[in-house]
């Protein structure tokens, strides 16, 4: 593993430069901040992989150089995340903002898990927050995350807002572009909706809740054989789903 490999280095380096008598980095404000920054690469690597108890020691070891450091924080808040500790998660998300308050990549990610834990109307003001930054290279997540929380809080024109958003943005979100295929739907604009729809095809697989959209919408335009053709894999693939229920009571 690359990320493995780099820390190795590292280490080895750090015990050279005792062996031979030189200044340990470690007493050094800039060998310390290499360091940290390794072991938080070599946390965030093994979380990538899956590896989340793993990803705990080499971040153990960043947070020792400085307790402080918001990207160790993060990373940790991302492993109990992971875990499925949310308490956990939510102390050191609040322990990285504290020290990047203003930092776009917090923000949203702090966002992102407060909407995962259905705390809708605090996951909004972190994404606004967010929003702000208009240099943030991933700023079109941010807005497709506000469209999203403000469709779960039924905020309809807010949501569209967010949404256009994101698209003038980045036009290549299927996330995106599936939420927007549905308000339109539900607004009848069957239309906007279908080519919402394609585009969003284009970019991602099918799951539950775009099979069933597609159904409708094909029902809508009177395309009987696409309609079947989407009802028969959502049978298939998604037999125990509430869509496929909702399909059934639909036909």
């Amino acid at each position: 593993m690359p990320l493995r490999l780099a820390l190795l280095l590292l280490i080895t380096g750090l015990a050279g430069c005792v062996s031979s008598g030189h200044e340990h980095p470690l007493q050094t404000g800039k060998g310390r901040d290499e360091a940290r920054v390794a072991y938080v690469q070599l946390g965030l690597g093994y979380l990538q992989q899956g590896m989340s108890e793993q990803a705990k020691v080499p971040l153990k070891k960043a947070l020792e150089l400085d307790g402080d450091d918001a990207d160790a924080n993060a990373a940790l808040a991302l492993v109990f995340q992971a875990q499925a500790e949310p308490e956990l998660a939510d102390g050191y998300f609040k322990k990285a903002l504290a020290a990047r308050p203003d930092d776009p990549r917090l923000l949203n990610n702090y966002g992102s898990f407060l909407f995962a834990q259905k705390r809708y109307e605090q996951a909004a003001d972190y994404f606004q927050r967010a929003s702000v930054d208009t240099l943030y290279p991933e700023r079109s997540r941010v807005f497709e995350n506000l469209g999203v929380t403000a469709v779960r809080l039924g905020q309809r024109e807010d949501a569209r807002r967010h949404l256009e958003k994101a698209l003038h943005l980045n036009a290549r979100q299927p996330r995106a572009l599936l939420e927007m295929a549905e308000l339109s739907y539900e607004d009848r604009h069957y239309v906007p909706a279908r080519d919402y729809y394609e585009r969003f095809s284009l970019l991602s697989g099918q799951n539950a809740r775009s099979l069933l959209l597609g159904v409708r919408l094909a029902t809508v335009h009177e395309e009987r054989d696409t309609a079947a053709r989407f009802g028969q894999q959502l049978e298939r693939l998604y037999p125990g789903t509430p869509e496929y229920q909702q399909y059934l009571s639909e036909q």
